[in-house]
Order: structure tokens, then C-alpha cells, then sequence
């Protein structure tokens, strides 16, 4: 079965007005596009088309979570994402998507295909950067994080002997300079 055939919507028999359309995603649907970065998906996703006299304009909401792993601790977890986008279809001689919110369809289409529309508004609202809540508020427990605490303390001793080393070097400085140094101040 053609999963994009469940995204094509025919707006041709519609009447003018708004219609709502509801699609609940999961990873089959990412498979069309052999993009396999979730684990899983859960994601409902909102479609109204306000159909127009000589366009269409549709607006897609979707909120969910998808279970990716933490960036940091290779931890799985599921991540909320939600986002809205807006796309607006007229009409011409030729196909057109080169606008990312302007669609033109050529005369005579009778439906939309608006898959691609919804995968990049998915996509696009997963954050660069994966990191699980638990890190941030400390309730998470892995061996990757303690190894990670152990090397930071480490670093931060490191530091602090430096720091502490350079003010006994300044402290151990021949009073004789610090007359010469008045010497510069006082012009």
C-alpha cells in the first residue's frame, strides 16, 4: 500500500470554506522518505484546507514526541516536537515548489499531495541538539554521565592548581621591582 496515497487531498468536490483533515504519524511514515533517525513517532498532525475561489490555502499544525537518543548519553528518550507552516497553492501552467510556502499547481490538478509538506515541518522542529530532561534537572543516572561528572571535576582541580600556582609565582616577585614600578607611576 502507498502510504502518500493517505495524504492526497482531493479539493476538487470540495465546497469553498474551511475543511479540517487529522493524521496521526508514526515511523512507517518516515520510511517513505528512508529517513530512519527515530526509534519511534507519535505524532498528530492537523490539516486545514481553506479553499478559495482561484487558490487553496492550507495550515498544518503537528505535535507529538518521536524517542531519539540523548546527544550526550546515547540514552533514548522521547523528545516533544510540535510546529506549525503554512502553504499556499494556486494555480498556472506548470508545477512549481521551488517556494517554500508557495505551491503551483498546473490547471486541471483535481488533488494535493502535501507528504513532503508535512515531513519537512516534522523534521525542521526537532531541535540540533538532543539532550534528555533528565540531565537537566540531575534525575538521570548513566554511566556515561558519572564518567562524564568524574572528567569535569578533574578538569576543574586542574584549574584551580594552575590559578593557585601563578598567584605563589606573583607573590614571590623581588620587592626591589616594585620600586621600580613606582618609579614608572609616579611621572
Amino acid at each position: 500500500m502507498d502510504m502518500r496515497k493517505e495524504f492526497l487531498i482531493p479539493f476538487v468536490g470540495l465546497k469553498l470554506g474551511k475543511h479540517h483533515f487529522d493524521f496521526q504519524i508514526n515511523n512507517s511514515f518516515f520510511e517513505i522518505f528512508d529517513y530512519n533517525e527515530f526509534q519511534d513517532s507519535d505524532i498528530k498532525v492537523n490539516v486545514v484546507l481553506e479553499k478559495k475561489s482561484n487558490m487553496l490555502e492550507l495550515f498544518f499544525k503537528h505535535e507529538g514526541t518521536v524517542n531519539v537518543p540523548c546527544d550526550l548519553t546515547a540514552e533514548d528518550f522521547n523528545l516533544p516536537v510540535k510546529g506549525e507552516m503554512k502553504l499556499i497553492v494556486r494555480f498556472g501552467d506548470e508545477y512549481n515548489d521551488e517556494n517554500e510556502e508557495l505551491l503551483i499547481l498546473p490547471f486541471g490538478e483535481f488533488e494535493v499531495d502535501f507528504t513532503q509538506y508535512i515531513f519537512e515541518a516534522i523534521v525542521l522542529s526537532i531541535p540540533l541538539r538532543r539532550v534528555h530532561p533528565g540531565i537537566e534537572d540531575g534525575t538521570l543516572k548513566t554511566e556515561a554521565l558519572t564518567k562524564l561528572k568524574e572528567l569535569v571535576l578533574e578538569e576543574q582541580q586542574e584549574h584551580e592548581e594552575e590559578h593557585k600556582k601563578e598567584n605563589t609565582e606573583e607573590e614571590n616577585i623581588d620587592p626591589r621591582w616594585d620600586k621600580l614600578k613606582k618609579l614608572l607611576t609616579d611621572k
